[in-house]
This record gives C-alpha cells, structure tokens and sequence, in this order.
C-alpha cells in the first residue's frame, strides 16, 4: 500500500511582487538575499486577472515495488472501493512496514522524462524529445509545485528548495538537511499514530481487482493489505501554467472502476477529523486548499475523505470533486482563492527562470561553459516571501551527498541534457518555456 506523507518576520504579503534579486558578486556565504514578496490574499486587493491552467495529460505511469525498485507498469494500481463502516485507522499499525526518510531526488522522475525522449526520437526522429524538452518551463514533484502555489497562505512552514537551470529548464527539488530527514524519521508516537491513519485509510478504500473488495485471509472484509510505504503508483503529467509548460510527477492513490491511460478516473484519500463545530469546519476548509491544489496539479477529478474520531475510526466518508471544490469557501471569513495561488506561481516561476537566465548569461564567456551546472537556494518564508542565492562549492557538496552528480542531476541525465546543441547554443541559455510551436512526443 502506498501514501505520500508528506516568524518574527515582517509581513510583507500587502506589497506588490517584485523580481528577485540577487547581487552577482555574492557567495553562498555572504549572500544578501533579496525578496520576491507574496501577493496580498485580502479580497480588497484581489486583481481580476486569471491565470490559465491546462488540463493535465498524462505522459506516462510507473510503480514502485516493495523493493522500492521503479518498474514502468502499473503494478502498483488501485481500485477505489466504499470502507467497511466505522472502518478502524489502527489496525495494522504494528505490521507497518515504513520507507526511511531520504532525500526528495527527482531520479525517478526523470528517468521518466528520459523515457519520454527516447519514444520521441523513436517516434518522430533524432533529436525531438530534446527539443520538446527545451520547451519544458519547470521539472519537478507535485509535492514541490503544491508547497509553491499555497506559499501565500502558509502561516507556519518554510520551504527550502535547491534549483537549476539546464538548457532552458528549471528543475527544482526540495532540499532536506540531515538533521531534518532525522526529525522526520524520529516522530512522536502520536504523531507517527496520526500519520499511519492516513495509508490504513488508503488500504481500507483500495482493492487489487474493481468494485471488488479485498478479502484477505486472517483479515477483516475490505482491508486492502498490510501498509508499506515503498510501494505506489505514479503519474507524470504534462500541464501548462499561463504560458509556462510543466511537467509534474506524483503518487496516485486509486482509481475508479478503470485506468484508461489518462487522469480522468484518479481518486486522491486523505482523512480529517469528525466536524463538530464551527471551528471544526473552519479548519477543514482551510486543509482544502492543499487537498485542491495537490489534485488539480496532477488532473485528479475526485478526493474522499475519511472522516475520523480522534481514536481513528472512520465516522462518514464523502466525495468531492476537485473542481468545486473552491465554491466550499468562497465569501467565508477564512476564504482561499485559487487565482491567487495560480497569479503567483505564475510570478515566481517568471521571476526566478529570468534571474536564473540572466545570470547563465553574464557568465557564459569562456570556452567550455560550466554555468549549466549551478546550484541555487530558493527558499519561501511565511510572512516574508522568496528568497535565492548561488550555492558556493561546500554547499554543492552537501547537496550532491557524496553521490555521482553535477549539482543535484544524476550525472547520466545531465551529460544528456546539458550537451551543446547543434546550433551551437549554450545549455542554460534555452528558450524562455513557451509551447508555442513545440512538437509534442506525445
């Protein structure tokens, strides 16, 4: 079974965005970070403008094994059933087999992507998965591009992320210190409870074969096997972003009834305690964002939640469709607009891809450029906004963790993406993202 689990700052957030900035002399030791502050989220100073989003198309899935070895297929697929009634989150606990903590690499994902270019130049000649490539704006997890386009409403977490410009692209993974990827491993035995109710509730709503519930020997009707977190199913999805075309990785935890290739029958679970009061509801239809956000990144039509006793039996289920999903809030006291996050991820991605590019620029003067393989940290402060800078050569050290990298790539997807093109042109001095014109491999 599978599921992701994943101040004293001034607030800034009612002044208008502006570009980040950074001083080319700096280091990573004696960087001034300068602001990309967040947009106002106060319904006076909303602007009209709409940011369109895409659709996402799916490229292509792939599963994990318990082995926790990448396997393109979908041996990892799940069927969506109704949970028995009253369904108990705490069974199972003690068979959980969890994945240890590591590092958030984007390996898989673009081997993926690799995959993706060879069925191009298979399809359609030499060389096409690269150009459709250099047309891609952003690489990059779900989990990344959800924490991005909600940073207006955090209150409390900062996201760190390292970054890299490659022949046009941006790739961006999200950097986890040691000490960090240790506190996530040690969690409190409530805390860790907690989290577990969250991948019982996906074994309870799952099935191997459709419309069929598990029945298991030794185990209740329904339950859908014993946890283990080394084991799902992924979807990498093509998507645009105003003008700006992504491409998004990311767990799937069912589907409905059947998988025709595309996102159109995904289900994403999630759990949420019983409401029982005003303050309760508030709350709820403040996590909705993010349960938003993570579904329509990757095309996911439908979210159940479970609803749960603090005890973790489940009390009611029920089903939303993503879509609506923004009128739940809209005119409340604590309201969340989509437009927003969309506005701002749009302003982000812009301003750092520009940065970046005009830095690869300046720099590349000699005859074997090496810009490409620069290593940025980007970092979101609530209250504050965006911060960046250049890593100096210890802090690439610590990012490439003693593994066969050129910052954080994998060295075999670099030497395939950052080679000088035909024309000549430089890696890091690509195109600017538009799709206007790209051949799709797909």
């Amino acid at each position: 079974m599978s599921k992701r689990r994943h101040s004293g700052s001034p607030d800034l957030r009612g002044k208008p965005a502006k570009r980040l900035e950074t001083d080319a002399g700096t280091s990573a030791n004696d960087h001034a970070p300068v602001l990309l502050s967040y947009p106002s989220t106060s319904s006076q100073q909303q602007s009209t403008r709409a940011v369109p989003f895409q659709q996402p198309t799916c490229l292509l899935t792939f599963s994990y094994t318990p082995q926790r070895i990448m396997e393109f297929g979908d041996s990892a697929l799940r069927y969506y059933i109704d949970p028995p009634p009253g369904a108990d989150l705490r069974y199972g606990y003690e068979r959980w087999i969890k994945r240890p903590e590591e590092r958030a690499r984007l390996d898989t994902l673009l081997k993926a992507i690799e995959r993706v270019l060879h069925i191009s130049d298979t399809n359609m000649g030499p060389g096409s998965g690269k150009k459709w490539l250099r047309d891609i704006a952003l690489v990059t997890w779900r989990g990344v591009m959800t924490k991005i386009l909600t940073a207006p409403y955090e209150e409390r977490d900062s996201c760190v992320l390292n970054a890299m410009l490659v022949d046009g692209t941006l790739y961006l993974e999200e950097h986890l210190t040691d000490a960090r990827l240790a506190e996530k491993e040690d969690l409190p035995t409530r805390q860790r409870q907690q989290t577990y109710y969250g991948y019982a509730f996906e074994s309870w709503c799952t099935s191997s074969r459709p419309g069929v519930p598990e029945r298991i020997h030794g185990h209740p009707t329904g339950w859908g096997g014993d946890v283990d977190t080394n084991v799902q199913w992924c979807s990498v999805v093509k998507t645009k972003l105003g003008d700006s075309r992504l491409v998004i990785g990311g767990e799937v935890d069912c589907v409905r009834e059947h998988f025709n290739g595309q996102p159109d029958n995904f289900v994403e679970l999630k759990t949420s305690m019983s409401i029982r009061n005003a303050q309760d509801e508030a709350r709820f239809e403040k996590k909705l964002l993010k349960f938003y956000v993570q579904s329509f990144l990757l095309g996911v039509p439908e979210i159940v939640v479970g609803f749960r006793t603090p005890a973790g039996r489940i009390t009611t289920t029920q089903s939303f469709k993503t879509i609506q999903i923004p009128r739940l809030v809209r005119g409340k006291p604590h309201a969340w607009d989509p437009q927003i996050c969309l506005r701002w991820g749009q302003e982000f991605l812009a301003s750092l891809k520009a940065r970046l590019s005009e830095q690869a620029s300046s720099a590349q003067t000699g005859p074997s450029p090496t810009y490409s393989s620069r290593v940025w940290r980007v970092t979101l402060t609530p209250g504050l906004g965006v911060s960046v800078y250049p890593l100096d050569e210890e802090g690439v050290k610590e990012v490439q963790g003693g593994e066969d990298r050129v910052g954080f790539l994998p060295s075999w997807y670099f030497e395939q993406v950052a080679e000088p093109a035909e024309d000549g042109s430089v890696p890091g001095q690509g195109t600017s993202g538009s799709c206007d014109g790209t051949t799709d491999p797909t």
